[in-house]
This record gives C-alpha cells, structure tokens and sequence, in this order.
C-alpha cells in the first residue's frame, strides 16, 4: 500500500522557499530536491497558495511564504494539502453479519480519533521556523561528525 508523502514534501518546498527567500527559485529546482517532477511540485504550491500560505504567479519563479516560517505551523500546511483527510484509515469492508468485524473496527476508530486529535494538537505547535532551526542542528551535527 502506496501511504502519502504530501504533507512531507509541501513542508520541504516551504523550507526551500524560506531559506532561498530572494533568489529565483522555480518548481523544477525544488523538484530536484525534492526528488520528483515539478508538475507535482506545482500542484503541491497550488494548495499551499489556496490555503494562503503562499504566493505565487503561474509561469513566474517567484512563490514566496505570505507569513514568517514561526507563524506557519505544521497542521496549517496538513490542512492545505490533506484537508480533512484522516491520517490512520480503519477497514470500513468487513463482514457486517460478524459481530467481530464490525466491532472491533468500531473500536479502532474511536482510537484513531484520539490519535487524530492528538497529532493535530501536536501539529499545532510544530513550526516551519521549528523545521528549519532542525535542520541546521542537523547540518551542525554532521559538520561536526566529519572533522
């Protein structure tokens, strides 16, 4: 089973945006960072410019963030992409005459509510600003690691 990756790429497009904040930055070269080809990048950028997250002209090379990375948050950016998409799935086709089958996935599903409105409450506090302070520990680190 194919699981998404959209959330993490559109996080990885903002934090390319916000750290070439000023240089001409088109969707084919957040593309080769990201790994795949720019018709996906673009429609990522389209959400994100729907939710306001960013701007953005078609044809143009010049999407940037409409907000500081520390007021983008990481639910604001699952919302653009994923809507109200769940993040578990319980199996809704199961055998409706085993009392079995249709409680226990009943059961899963109050679960995966308390896990949705948990992540969502974790999400909230989870900035791009976060991300991108992450990554250059993660930069130190292995700059260190290699001397």
């Amino acid at each position: 089973m194919k699981y998404s990756t959209k959330l993490s790429d559109a996080l990885h497009i903002l934090a390319f945006l916000s750290m070439g904040a000023g240089q001409r930055i088109t969707s084919a070269k957040i593309a080769e960072s990201v790994k795949t080809n720019p018709a996906y990048i673009r429609q990522l950028m389209a959400a994100l410019k729907s939710a306001g997250i960013i701007t953005s002209s078609q044809g143009q090379a010049n999407a940037e963030l409409t907000r500081q990375p520390g007021e983008i948050t990481v639910l604001d950016v699952y919302r653009a992409i994923e809507g109200n998409k769940p993040l578990l799935h319980w199996d809704i086709d199961t055998n409706p005459e085993c009392g079995v089958g249709i409680y226990v996935q009943l059961s899963i599903a109050d679960f995966y509510q308390e896990i949705q409105r948990a992540a969502e409450q974790k999400m909230q506090t989870i900035t791009l600003q976060d991300i991108i302070d992450r990554y250059g520990k993660k930069l130190d680190e292995l700059e260190q690691k290699s001397k």
